[in-house]
């Protein structure tokens, strides 16, 4: 069934690839942040860092979710997570650049799951330098909207299995403090990711979640590293929810002429699963 029969207007924001908010990144990331300078190149995949829009407070919804660049559907599903995205680069962004995101949200799309009745809402943003007449960067979201957490709750799926064998790893301990600066740097206030009362008691989950953009980040490192170069694209899927103090098992492996990169919980399980190209 479906929510809205046509996509929705597109919205459009600007904003500056600033220098300060780059270098607090790259510090987050154990980057030497006096290496990026004014006119660089910014490493792709950071401009999640930029381009998120000021909510007034009394606008946020009671998960503490902030805007997203289009107006979500009121249609009775409180919970709000990003299920996955896709990213294609074509080009670079300078830092210190003025750029243009043109942002259009699909057709919503209402289904019945094992915990009940959630929702599906893709999101488009292009990212354009000011002056350039293609976009430098397309990125496609896919946001999961869900009912509030019962007693009753769906009982867990089974684990899923990673792969075998990683070219490249690292372990990677999501703490408070973490998630508190990535929340800051992409002024990000949903509870799940610092309000440990709401997640644990309202959500439901055992501790707080890690926002599944901070393994993302981590795992763009380890591929710049393994690869020797920056992607000219990147997938990712949420597979299961990551928690706050828990290690990280970030794996990379070649596939081909890209690479698999995926990352483990604690138990060995699969995570979230990516791929760079």
């Amino acid at each position: 069934m479906n929510a809205s029969a046509a996509a929705l207007p597109m919205e459009v924001a600007e904003d500056d690839c600033a220098l300060p908010l780059v270098r607090r990144l790259a510090a987050m990331l154990d980057r030497d942040p006096a290496s990026l300078r004014d006119g660089d190149a910014l490493p792709r995949g950071w401009h999640v860092s930029m381009f998120n829009p000021p909510t007034r407070q009394t606008d946020l919804r009671s998960d503490g979710a902030a805007s997203l660049g289009v107006r979500l559907p009121d249609i009775g599903l409180p919970r709000l997570m990003l299920g996955g995205r896709q990213v294609r680069f074509s080009g670079d962004i300078p830092i210190g650049a003025r750029l243009r995101r043109e942002t259009t949200q699909g057709e919503v799309q209402v289904k019945q799951g094992r915990s009940g009745r959630f929702a599906l809402v893709p999101v488009e943003h292009r990212i354009v330098v000011s002056g350039a007449a293609e976009a430098a960067v397309v990125e496609r979201q896919e946001y999961v909207l869900r009912e509030a957490a019962g007693a009753a709750a769906a009982p867990a799926p089974a684990p899923a299995a990673p792969p075998a064998a990683a070219d490249a790893e690292r372990t990677l301990v999501a703490d408070e403090r973490l998630l508190f600066r990535y929340s800051s740097i992409t002024d990000n206030p949903h509870r799940i990711h610092y309000d440990h009362p709401y997640a644990t008691a309202v959500e439901g989950y055992p501790a707080l979640v890690v926002n599944g953009s901070i393994p993302a980040m981590f795992l763009l490192e380890l591929f710049r590293v393994a690869a020797g170069r920056e992607p000219t694209a990147f997938a990712s899927r949420n597979v299961a929810p990551m928690y706050c103090g828990m290690p990280l098992r970030l794996c990379a492996r070649r596939d081909g002429a890209a690479w698999k990169l995926w990352v483990e919980d604690e138990r060995g399980a699969l995570a979230f699963d990516a791929r760079a190209e």
